[in-house]
């Protein structure tokens, strides 16, 4: 998994052992709590450090949650499964995980609806998980053009309005299933989801 961390500071040198548990208490206080009632003052009591701690790291509130629930997408990978269509179904079942996790349906649902207000806020989710997260779609073109299933993409430009295409896609619809229509991705929906988002919609009522 890979560190979340705010913004460097000069000075002492930053604990990741703190680090990691104001976003663990942060992401508790969310599920216990929900976005309206959680302080910053809250979180450090529970993650056992002083409130000039958390200050110090995140600016305020907006800022923490965010980081919290990052973290969490930090967790998932491509896993080499053989083929282009076994790699997809395997991230994306990672991805209904997570997302059934009561912390990270709690944190992503509250900053979205609070970012539709907030431009800042918007640009830091941005950032920190969709910018982060577009990573899986990277690596696993890479390993598919490697594989010989899909053609290299000699336009950079048009390279990078794919990669947005294909994790839109794929991002969109997990969240919608899951946290808008409050159903299961399961093995069933996750494989008929990817025989679509790879053969388009002709393939939709065959197989």
């Amino acid at each position: 998994m890979q560190s979340r961390t705010p913004a460097s500071r000069t000075g002492r040198p930053r604990s990741t052992a703190a680090d990691a548990a104001i976003l663990a208490a942060t992401r508790q206080a969310l599920v216990e709590l929900g976005w309206s009632r959680l302080t910053l003052g809250d979180v450090a009591v529970r993650a056992g450090v002083a409130k000039t701690t958390v200050y110090r790291r995140w600016a305020g509130k907006n800022e923490l949650v965010v980081d919290a629930v990052a973290e969490l997408f930090d967790e998932l990978c491509v896993p080499d499964r053989g083929s282009l269509a076994a790699d997809i179904e395997g991230v994306v079942l990672q991805f209904a995980a997570i997302l059934a996790r009561p912390e990270a349906r709690s944190g992503l649902m509250a900053v979205v609806a609070e970012a539709t207000r907030d431009d800042a806020l918007r640009e830091r989710i941005r950032a920190s998980i969709v910018d982060r997260q577009k990573r899986l779609v990277l690596a696993g073109r890479a390993r598919a053009q490697a594989r010989g299933e899909l053609p290299a993409e000699a336009d950079v430009d048009r390279a990078a309005r794919t990669v947005d295409l294909i994790f839109d896609m794929v991002a969109g619809a997990v969240v919608h299933r899951t946290l808008v229509s409050a159903e299961p991705a399961d093995e069933e929906w996750v494989h008929g989801f990817t025989r679509v988002l790879l053969s388009g919609l002709a393939s939709a009522g065959s197989a």
